[in-house]
């Protein structure tokens, strides 16, 4: 069963950081484009950050949110993808949900779509305080 689960959520003062972890269980990330997202209450869920897969050798991308603040990053282990969250502003205060496109595409020089994946995890609750 393929199944992602993301951990790392939490409560974080203005300006703090945290890292968000997202595990895979029935496949590994390579062949997979990955996404995280973020939906706030009331708000579309945006992508914040997605990379290629490794086969594709395509693009990471970071939206306007996410640039100079987060960074993807694989982990050893080829189950595990981290967002590390740095400056965190109250308008981060969102739940994250880590995302993977089987297709192994989905991420773009210009962006990322939610439309394009096919797995989702349950999502973690980011709240930064003022």
């Amino acid at each position: 069963e393929v199944q992602l689960v993301e951990s790392g959520g939490g409560l974080v003062q203005a300006g703090g950081s945290l890292r968000l972890s997202c595990a895979a269980s029935g496949f590994t990330f390579d062949d997979y484009a990955i996404a995280w997202f973020r939906q706030a209450p009331g708000k579309e869920r945006e992508g914040i950050v997605c990379m290629s897969s490794s086969v594709s050798r395509g693009p990471t991308w970071y939206g306007d949110s996410a640039k100079g603040r987060f960074t993807i990053t694989r982990g050893n282990a080829k189950n595990t993808v981290y967002l590390q969250m740095d400056s965190l502003k109250p308008d981060d205060t969102a739940v994250y949900y880590c995302a993977a496109a089987d297709s192994g595409y989905g991420c773009y020089a210009s962006g990322t779509n939610k439309d394009d994946y096919d797995y989702w995890g349950q999502g973690t609750q980011v709240t930064v305080s003022s």
